[in-house]
């Protein structure tokens, strides 16, 4: 493991201030002096910042359910709410991909930043389902439409899975993780989201998890996780 990666594991900085403290010569490994944030550590190396022993964290990986105009990133500097402020954990947590402030439900937020990858690159396609409130009602052209693909500013989406749940009410299920597809894939039909929020993301539901709530996910459901990023 890099050193960089260590010392944000084990709760010490975020990678890019880890950086900083390694290059400033606040780091020794077994002894040495090491200025290398690409320096790799394993089982057994001892690491120290400041003459102060350090381990990693243990792998944590919550589910939130996210509520309105909370923002999904580890640290926000303004007035606004993180995601991290609500989960009860002394872990150096990151959100997994985002939602943003104006969707709600299921986000998840770990210190595994390999799963996290997995779970958020395109090329994993993992699928995230949407419960999608809309403006007018959705037509069966519409569905038809969002099912093949819709054609948007930064080229076609992929297939969808859509199931209709009311008048003015769909989920939508998809792999890709563009910025704002859902509203954008509801405007290319003539339509508007007036509501959004995340109920699944790969084998994972959010279920009857409160909002506002978290809960740390036990193993089978991170190893499922891991099946559904393809690492059988």
């Amino acid at each position: 493991m890099r050193l960089a990666k260590y010392l944000a594991h084990a709760g010490i900085a975020s990678r890019r201030k880890s950086e900083e403290i390694i290059v400033a010569g606040r780091v020794r490994v077994d002894g040495k002096l090491v200025r290398d944030p690409a320096f790799g550590v394993g089982t057994g190396d001892e690491v120290r910042v400041d003459g102060h022993a350090v381990e990693p964290e243990g792998r944590e990986v919550w589910m939130l359910n996210k509520p309105l105009d909370v923002i999904s990133t580890a640290d926000e500097p303004g007035k606004r709410v993180a995601v991290v402020d609500l989960v009860n954990s002394s872990a150096r947590l990151y959100p997994v991909g985002r939602l943003d402030g104006d969707s709600t439900g299921l986000i998840l937020l770990s210190n595994d930043g390999e799963l996290a990858n997995r779970l958020t690159h395109p090329r994993y396609e993992v699928e995230k389902t949407y419960r999608v409130k809309l403006k007018n009602p959705v037509t069966a052209e519409a569905m038809e439409q969002l099912g093949k693909g819709v054609r948007l500013e930064d080229g076609l989406t992929a297939p969808a899975t859509v199931r209709k749940i009311g008048d003015r009410a769909i989920d939508v299920t998809i792999h890709e993780g563009r910025n704002r597809q859902v509203r954008r894939m509801a405007e290319a039909v003539g339509n508007e989201v007036v509501g959004l929020q995340r109920i699944s993301l790969g084998s994972l539901k959010l279920g009857r998890l409160g909002i506002g709530k978290s809960r740390l996910l036990d193993e089978r459901e991170v190893e499922r996780l891991w099946k559904d990023a393809g690492n059988d």
